[in-house]
């Protein structure tokens, strides 16, 4: 698991707004149609084609609105009365609503619709009359295009996958809690990079991990032939077994592992005896040098030399692929560039 822990706002939004900005501005598109449907109903007495003795005037069909949002720019189709005007409230000058509306909707696509911040938002947006039945399908269409996200079919092959977790804090009832946010990010055979699963628990398990593993698979995942992650364990033990590919350990998790049992004086000419290892033009000149790593390194560091040699099989892993595929697959970077 990542050492380093961040808040889930700014987890989302890199893992949304790197590789499906779509997906999100596609659910915000959803989301404010939605709202403004509520808000003129609550306007005009009655829903879209509701019998109201109420209602006190009818929709007139739609005009178009650029919107410039985060998630990129959307176009409205906000109503039109026949008596009166409306004009969207989040749409109003000083409004705060655009940046609410996207970080409610990037935090359900990882930690599942909460019906509180939903009902907040809806609050603050100036719509305190929505009932709560309407609230509550709200939530519910809000649930369901996050379940087709999370749950879309994977077809055609996945060569290479990585998996990667953060320390994320999640607010419950009772309090914030620290939980394991899982991420599996693949490239597909077309070579359209992809976030292909996401999960929230309780810990970074080797059950959690096999259950995240097993759901892939049967979502369509195959055609796996190399899967990048760092030592964890049970993530190991998972990737085997449910997997049953080739692994390759991070090698950036792996040098900073080694730092970590050498003095500080000894740390540049550590790093560099392991990173030339890594530049090697094939799997027989990368086994040769750290042959001559780890002869030189039981002399200073016997430690790092031993952990070096014992480590050579997973660390090379990345070298049986194409030379211009090796300097992403020999680390889990691809996907901690979303996650940073």
């Amino acid at each position: 698991m990542a050492e380093k822990s961040m808040s889930l706002d700014e987890l989302v939004r890199k893992l949304l707004g790197d590789e499906h900005a779509d997906v999100l501005r596609e659910t915000l598109a959803w989301f404010v149609g939605e709202l403004m449907e509520a808000e003129v109903a609550g306007q005009i007495g009655a829903g879209l084609n509701e019998k109201s003795p109420e209602r006190t005037t009818h929709r007139n069909g739609y005009r178009e609105r650029g919107w410039q949002t985060r998630a990129g720019e959307i176009t409205l189709a906000i109503p039109r009365l026949r008596a009166g005007t409306y004009f969207p409230s989040f749409l109003e000058p000083r409004s705060r609503s655009e940046k609410a509306l996207v970080a409610v909707i990037q935090e359900a696509y990882v930690n599942g619709v909460s019906t509180r911040k939903v009902e907040r938002l809806v609050t603050q947006l100036g719509l305190a009359g929505m009932s709560r039945s309407a609230v509550s399908r709200l939530c519910a269409g809000l649930d369901e295009q996050v379940r087709l996200f999370r749950e879309r079919p994977l077809e055609g092959a996945y060569p290479y996958l990585w998996l990667d977790a953060k320390v994320v804090r999640v607010r419950e009832p009772g309090g914030v809690r620290s939980k394991a946010l899982v991420v599996a990010y693949g490239v597909h055979e077309t070579g359209r990079r992809e976030v292909v699963g996401i999960d929230v628990g309780e810990a970074e398990t080797e059950a959690f991990w096999r259950e995240l593993l097993h759901s892939l698979r049967a979502r369509g995942l195959a055609g796996t032939r190399l899967c990048v992650s760092d030592a964890h364990e049970g993530l190991k033990a998972a990737i085997a077994k449910v997997l049953g590919c080739p692994w390759q350990r991070c090698t950036v998790h792996f040098l900073r592992d080694m730092l970590g049992h050498c003095a500080k004086a000894q740390q540049p000419a550590v790093a560099g005896a392991i990173r030339r290892i890594f530049a090697a033009e094939d799997g027989t000149e990368a086994r040769e040098r750290l042959g001559g790593a780890v002869a030189a390194l039981e002399k200073t560091t016997p430690k790092v030399a031993r952990l070096l040699e014992a480590a050579e099989d997973e660390l090379l892993a990345f070298m049986a692929f194409p030379p211009e595929h090796r300097r992403r697959l020999r680390s889990t970077n691809p996907l901690e560039r979303v996650n940073r």
